[in-house]
C-alpha cells in the first residue's frame, strides 16, 4: 500500500518577485500584468513573495513544514533574458545555484530513504556520502536546462537513474 507523502510546489512568477533584477527579461506574465485593464487592482508579480531575495527564509519554512518533496519552477526569462540562448544571464543562473545549494543543505539532514546523502545513523560522526542523485541534479543545473536536441542526447539525459529517489528528484527539475 502506498504511503501518503506531503509535498509542496511553487511557481517562479508567483513567488520570486525581483521582476527586473539582475538582468531578468520579461515573461509573458510580466507583459500581461503590466498591460492596463488586464488584472484587477493592477496587481503584478513584481515583488510577489520576494523569494528571489529570501531563499534562506524559504528553505527554513520548508524545514518547519517537514515536507519530503519540493518542486520549484525556473523563470526562464531570468536565465535567457531575450528568450534565446544567445545571451545567458549568469546572475539568473547564480540565483538557481544558490537555491539548489540551500536545498541540498536542507536535504543533508534527511534520512537515507529521502535524502541526497547516505547517512550512517548508528555513527553520525562518519561523513555523509552523496548519492548519484546529487551528481545527476548538479549536472541538470549545469546543463542550464536547454541542451541542443539537434546534437543528439546530452549527458544530462543519459545518466543512470537511481530508483524511486531519482523519480522524486526529477520532479524537482521539471
Amino acid at each position: 500500500m502506498a504511503r501518503f507523502v506531503w509535498s509542496v510546489a511553487t511557481a517562479s512568477y508567483q513567488i520570486e518577485g525581483a521582476w527586473r533584477a539582475d538582468g531578468k527579461g520579461l515573461s509573458i506574465w510580466d507583459a500581461f500584468t503590466h498591460t492596463a485593464f488586464r488584472i484587477a487592482n493592477y496587481d503584478t508579480g513584481d515583488i510577489a513573495c520576494d523569494s528571489y531575495n529570501k531563499i534562506s527564509e524559504d528553505v527554513e519554512m520548508l524545514k518547519k513544514l517537514r515536507v519530503n518533496h519540493y518542486r520549484f519552477s525556473v523563470s526562464w526569462p531570468r536565465i535567457l533574458p531575450d528568450g534565446t540562448t544567445r545571451q545567458i544571464n549568469q546572475a539568473g543562473l547564480n540565483h538557481y545555484h544558490r537555491l539548489v545549494d540551500a536545498l541540498l543543505a536542507w536535504a543533508a539532514g534527511f534520512d537515507e530513504k529521502f535524502g541526497f546523502f547516505y547517512v550512517n545513523h548508528s555513527d553520525p560522526s562518519l561523513p555523509r556520502i552523496p548519492k548519484k542523485s546529487v551528481t545527476y541534479y548538479a549536472t541538470m543545473i549545469n546543463c542550464n536546462g536547454f541542451p541542443d536536441p539537434l546534437q543528439g542526447p546530452h549527458e544530462c539525459q543519459t545518466l543512470e537513474p537511481e530508483g524511486k529517489f531519482h523519480q522524486n528528484i526529477c520532479s524537482l527539475v521539471q
